[in-house]
């Protein structure tokens, strides 16, 4: 009788972690689907990284604008614009410019054109806790890697469920390191100039430029 009750309890786990899953999915799917609607969007950032072993606690503030491939990232000393097939990084402190692939930029975890999808490869899905955040209710899926990954033990997507938007991206280092990616002002379909997204070479006249690829 103890192995039969067992038995079911393991049958009705697996069936709740099914459901699970696939409710968090479909969440993300909607949020994704809505979010990408928009023919652009705009929004401003804080990106925490702490490490209380180490004690190490660094803050960034800026803003970013997406628009379907492409995107715009300001901060207060680097600029950064992906024009769909090259990533433009512009820092006035050292008047230098790199170009790059935009794979090979390490800076921010998640570039700012894969915010939307990046979930649909490599994790697995777990509803999570929810919460409430200045009247906003915030429902957090839980994101763990599929495969060994040697920097990340999971991810928590902040979710605001009446906007279906993305409010928050926490990640749980395996070296004790957090970092918080926190959305705000979110607003869509902006009018943007024809060469918003567009690198222009002698707006920098006297700047380096270094093509890393």
């Amino acid at each position: 009788m103890k192995k039969i009750i067992f038995s079911l309890a393991i049958l009705c786990f697996f069936s709740l972690e099914a459901q699970t899953s696939t409710k968090a999915k479909n969440l993300l799917d909607k949020v994704a689907e809505t979010m990408n609607a928009a023919e652009n969007l705009q929004f401003g950032f804080t990106y925490i990284l702490e490490n209380q072993q180490e004690k190490i606690r660094q803050e960034t503030e800026g803003t970013v604008t997406v628009a379907q491939e492409k995107y715009r990232l300001d901060m207060t000393d680097v600029q950064q614009l992906f024009d769909g097939k090259q990533l433009y990084t512009v820092v006035p402190d050292n008047e230098e410019i790199t170009i790059s692939n935009p794979e090979d930029n390490e800076d921010i975890a998640i570039n700012p054109s894969q915010l939307l999808y990046f979930y649909k490869e490599g994790y697995d899905y777990r509803w999570d806790i929810t919460q409430n955040v200045l009247g906003r209710s915030i429902q957090f899926v839980k994101l763990t890697p599929t495969t060994e990954n040697p920097d990340i033990e999971y991810l928590l997507l902040g979710i605001d469920v009446a906007q279906s938007s993305i409010y928050r991206l926490i990640e749980i280092g395996k070296n004790t390191t957090r970092t918080t990616l926190t959305l705000k002002d979110l607003v869509k379909n902006i009018p943007l100039a024809e060469d918003f997204f567009q690198f222009d070479a002698s707006r920098y006249p006297d700047y380096f430029i270094n093509e890393a690829f």
